[in-house]
């Protein structure tokens, strides 16, 4: 792939912006101290603000400018494509092709810094109140409004600038751009938490990992690696097959194909939809230390039976409400019928939406348990293995396989895209025949 100088340009281009958000992670935001809030995380780390922590690439608990990261325009997108479906307006923005596509965008930018705002906020209101071991986050001296309108916009700026680092990642570069910086995120700890590991081993408190052990939570990994490689390249296939139409003196129609239908069709959202909800009263009662939130937080731990429980229920409910929203049957048949198109046996119209959907709610289902299976993973070895420091959960699994399968794909894509040209010679007969018409309409 470094043979070909666009796709050599644009992979160092990726690599050179990823770099330079990870330099951002470690400029900290005025007025605090990064110390005292690493202290803090090591306490509290455990609930929203870990998830949180993950997702931003270690940015919160650096508390450097890039600290919402990209989760604001995350949220942002997801905000509007639900809304696409009961405002008309958008729905049909959704339906206009590349037009309404950039309107849409241009909204969820604006959506970003609405939301960066908010949670700039709450997140300078939260460092006032935060210490740990007698080490305060925000001195005394220097908490007020003028400290929280530092940090608002700072944080909100911090989001603009990785926001449009993605763009420029997805347009100039490889790969989903807002994907691929959450992807370097979640990558850049895992060395940090392999020496934690060894050192914990060789500490004498690692429990007496014996090497059959590693070499089972090895096993256990790559296994997992590959189940996640698989699931997520997996569809239905529903055949297709349009008629004919002659127009003229030309034919259109008459070939076969398929409708592919994701088994995990609604990506790593439901976990993380499931995961904030559980863990939201256990962040509560550590800042505010309500006794009500307290008690239901404490029989809310993770890693306990009743949260695994609740996990798993709402991932598969929140798959099944994702995909109802981002999917529609009637559409895709009226489409289908609008073209010509039917599958074979199945009535075009209502009996081909019915049975899309009845095929779609079957592998939902699949795809749920799928989910559920890989994100109360790490609870189940912590339970075999207690000393197993285990940083990431399913969540940062799924982006990080997924993000990697969509690069790679885009990257033979262009590889394909190359050889195909250079194989078939299709673009000296196109350049010929311009020459051509140019030549036969001077002489004429």
């Amino acid at each position: 792939m470094f043979r070909i100088e666009e796709l050599r340009k644009r992979l160092l281009f990726t690599v050179s912006l990823l770099f330079v958000y990870r330099i951002g992670i470690y400029i900290t935001t005025p007025g605090v101290d990064r110390a005292a809030m690493q202290a803090v995380m090591g306490g509290k780390g455990g609930g929203l603000l870990g998830l949180f922590n993950v997702l931003s690439g270690g940015g919160l608990e650096q508390l450097s400018i890039f600290a919402l990261g990209i989760m604001p325009y995350v949220s942002s997108s997801i905000i509007f494509q639900l809304l696409g479906v009961v405002i008309p307006a958008l729905e049909k923005l959704q339906k206009e092709g590349e037009a309404g596509r950039k309107k849409i965008t241009q909204y969820t930018r604006y959506g970003t810094i609405a939301l960066s705002l908010v949670q700039g906020t709450g997140i300078a209101l939260f460092l006032e109140h935060q210490n740990e071991g007698g080490m305060v986050v925000v001195p005394e001296d220097v908490r007020g409004w003028g400290f929280r309108f530092m940090t608002v916009v700072t944080l909100t700026a911090g989001t603009a600038f990785i926001m449009w680092l993605g763009e420029q990642i997805t347009e100039q570069g490889i790969g989903n751009g807002i994907s691929l910086i959450i992807f370097a995120g979640i990558v850049a700890r895992i060395p940090d938490a392999l020496a934690r590991q060894i050192q914990l081993a060789h500490s004498g408190n690692g429990g007496g990992l014996q090497p059959l052990d590693i070499i089972l939570l090895a096993a256990v990994m790559f296994a997992t690696i590959w189940v996640v490689c698989y699931v997520e390249r997996a569809n239905r296939r529903i055949p297709v097959q349009y008629a004919k139409r002659v127009v003229g003196r030309k034919q259109f129609g008459g070939h076969s194909t398929h409708l592919p239908l994701k088994v995990n069709s609604s990506g790593v959202i439901p976990p993380i939809f499931a995961s904030s909800l559980l863990v939201f009263p256990a962040t509560i009662a550590g800042i505010k230390g309500l006794g009500f939130i307290k008690t239901l937080s404490d029989a809310m731990q993770q890693n306990r039976w009743l949260y695994d429980s609740l996990y798993v229920v709402g991932i598969i409910l929140f798959t099944y409400f994702y995909t109802a929203v981002t999917f529609n049957p009637v559409d895709v048949a009226d489409n289908m019928k609008k073209n010509g198109g039917y599958i074979p046996g199945i009535r075009p119209g209502k009996k081909t939406a019915e049975y899309i959907d009845l095929v779609l709610s079957r592998i939902t289902f699949g795809g749920a348990l799928y989910l559920a299976a890989v994100c109360v993973l790490p609870s189940i070895i912590i339970s075999y293995f207690p000393s197993v420091d285990f940083q990431f959960g399913g969540t940062a699994l799924l982006i990080v396989v997924g993000v990697a399968l969509d690069t790679v794909q885009q990257i033979e894509g262009h590889l394909i895209t190359r050889h195909y040209e250079g194989f078939t010679g299709t673009r000296g007969p196109r350049i010929r025949g311009r020459r051509q018409v140019q030549s036969f309409a001077a002489s004429s």
